[in-house]
């Protein structure tokens, strides 16, 4: 596991906040479900942890060794298992799968997408519930986008780290390949220390994201076995837009 990815991760929950209300949605989800959850692309577990008293048992999935030992840090009574969401048996069922913060776009492929939803469907107890968070789409700002990864910076909000005191200075670079329908974004961190003074320098690689589409997903979910019940624009419910920017799709596995 290299420093950057070390650093990155540990930065991972003030980089990315949550979205409104949703830890109560994936509470209420947890609250109905009749089985244990499954959070997958749990990231540090901050949605599995808020989870504790609803459910049992309680895994998180996810593929970065350094997010892993981040969360196995924080909670040791939760299963937290490095895989990958193509491809992994946990030798368990739960009644509800959660995949948050947009982590199924890491499935940059239609047999990524089968495999991954198939997978999902096997740890699934029948009637199951499953929870996805996805962007919607905007055409507008993807079309405006360069070709070249790392092309054209621009500055994200400065995150502060309460421990240390130190600051960081974000600029993102996106791009997008149509004809892959992927946005790729590579980020670089500029640390300050308490006085200012510049501390520490690092670029990213490349991370690709897949974008998807409304029928594109519901069309993945029917392939997988999965019945697509619900999709909202974000955690309070509310109906999907042309100016959405989220989408929030529940499916389940059909009862036996």
């Amino acid at each position: 596991m290299d420093a950057i990815a070390r650093r990155t991760a540990a930065l991972y929950d003030l980089a990315v906040p949550d979205w409104p209300g949703v830890i109560e949605f994936y509470r209420c989800l947890a609250a109905q479900a009749s089985g244990g959850v499954l959070e997958v692309g749990c990231g540090t577990g901050r949605v599995t942890q808020q989870l504790a008293e609803l459910a049992h048992p309680l895994v998180g999935l996810d593929n970065s060794p350094a997010i892993v030992e981040i969360a196995r840090a924080i909670s040791q009574s939760i299963r937290w298992v490095q895989g990958d969401m193509r491809e992994f048996d946990l030798g368990e069922h739960f009644g509800l799968i959660l995949i948050p913060g947009h982590s199924f776009q890491y499935m940059l492929t239609a047999e990524d997408q089968r495999s991954c939803l198939g997978y999902l469907f096997r740890h699934l107890v029948p009637g199951g519930t499953l929870a996805v968070h996805l962007d919607h789409q905007d055409l507008q700002w993807l079309a405006g986008l360069p070709a070249t990864a790392g092309s054209r910076f621009e500055p994200a909000p400065e995150i502060a780290d309460p421990r240390s005191g130190d600051r960081f200075a974000v600029r993102k670079a996106w791009s997008f390949e149509p004809a892959a329908q992927a946005a790729t974004v590579v980020s670089e961190y500029q640390e300050y220390g308490e006085r200012g003074e510049p501390l520490a320098f690092w670029r990213t690689e490349p991370l690709r994201l897949h974008c998807v589409f409304r029928f594109e997903m519901e069309h993945a979910l029917h392939r997988a076995g999965l019945e697509a019940i619900e999709v909202y624009s974000d955690f309070e419910r509310r109906l999907l837009r042309d100016d959405s920017r989220e989408m929030v799709w529940i499916a389940r596995r059909p009862p036996a």
